[in-house]
């Protein structure tokens, strides 16, 4: 029998499929960085997914590595959110809203003051764009400004801000929270002993200093709103953003693994990062963290419905995120279970813009593909 299109309880929240429509920076936000009727368009036509995570929100103006993004730390922005909730949860669906700290992957324009960026260590990372605006004013691509290390009493604050940001979430009528601690944003900035060279209890060789930030924020993040209300994103051996490989590197993500099996979380979100254009996740890997990790596991990277019946069927995983193919497909689940084509994703629309790209590809059988 077809596992993909079974039942299944994720933490507090059962759906209805194990397909999981990926978390994907649109940036479509509109001024003070709301979300508004259009993004709860675009989510409710996705509805039909198991579960939404939401594009990333940052949690404060700090965590803003990207222009027209939108937020969780204001009021107008968890009123905008509200839409998106009570539009996806009339049409029958669930969704999980990724909160977002960038760390080093920012520009001075978006910072309050133009402050720097803020990371593990004060390292700039190369070769590295974030979306801001250049020295004219002009929005696009800009390389990421130079960053400095936080200081221990200020990883505590924004810990404080992951906490208002989930718990404004819930306000806003998420079903939970998911934790973007990958593709080398700031937790994943302090997780990567190549980078993370600090001296004090959150860095250097020691795994567990390294792995504390994170665990902190996940921690905090489960006393606000509760574990079966938490899940988090990880990308293992992940390269994105200037990350490299380092000593230990298997045996830190089974760490930490580990420790999160014991928090009894809704979810561990694993992102092979083949599809962007950097390795795969090792041969074997998956099997190991799975061992090492007891809990409900969703893994994205490249799936098609085949592949992804197979990794259940193994069980390799138990709920399998779908990315682009969301993008141009609202009514992914049913061409997947029809086994009808598929709309090619326009590139050129990805990001910006308003309804081109967003909310006006077709459902079948209006589809021309």
């Amino acid at each position: 029998m077809e596992k993909l299109f079974t039942s299944y309880t994720v933490g507090d929240t059962t759906i209805q499929t194990r397909i999981v429509m990926a978390p994907m920076t649109r940036s479509r936000a509109r001024e003070g960085d709301i979300a508004d009727n259009l993004t709860a368009k675009y989510y409710r036509q996705r509805a039909s997914a198991g579960l939404i995570v939401s594009e990333g929100s940052q949690i404060s103006v700090q965590g803003q590595g990207y222009l027209f993004t939108p937020g969780i730390y204001s009021a107008a922005q968890v009123e905008g959110w509200k839409k998106t909730t009570q539009a996806v949860h009339q049409a029958g669906g669930k969704i999980f809203i990724q909160l977002w700290h960038v760390g080093r992957i920012s520009h001075v324009s978006l910072q309050k003051n133009g402050a720097a960026p803020v990371s593990s260590v004060a390292v700039r990372a190369e070769n590295s764009t974030c979306y801001a605006r250049d020295e004219n004013g002009i929005a696009g691509p800009v390389p990421v400004s130079f960053p400095r290390a936080l200081s221990a009493k200020e990883i505590g604050l924004v810990i404080q801000d992951y906490v208002q940001a989930a718990e404004n979430a819930i306000e806003a009528g998420f079903d939970g929270v998911e934790i973007h601690a990958a593709n080398g944003y700031l937790l994943e900035q302090f997780i990567n002993g190549a980078l993370n060279t600090r001296s004090d209890e959150y860095g250097g060789e020691r795994i567990e200093n390294r792995l504390r930030f994170v665990l902190e924020v996940t921690d905090a993040v489960s006393r606000a709103i509760g574990g079966g209300k938490t899940g988090i994103r990880l990308a293992p051996f992940g390269r994105l953003f200037d990350m490299h490989a380092f000593s230990g590197e298997e045996q830190t993500w089974l760490t930490l693994a580990e420790e999160l099996t014991t928090r009894r979380l809704a979810y561990v979100h694993l992102s092979d990062q083949q599809t962007l254009g950097e390795q795969a996740i090792p041969e074997g890997f998956i099997e190991k963290f799975r061992k090492a990790y007891s809990g409900s596991l969703i893994i994205a990277g490249g799936f098609d419905k085949q592949r992804a019946e197979i990794y259940l069927q193994e069980g390799k995983a138990d709920l399998i995120a779908f990315g682009r193919p969301y993008i141009a497909n609202p009514d992914l689940t049913e061409r997947m279970k029809n086994n009808w084509p598929l709309n090619e994703v326009n590139r050129a629309t990805m990001y910006g813009g308003a309804e081109e790209g967003y909310t006006d590809y077709p459902f079948w059988p209006d589809t021309t593909a």
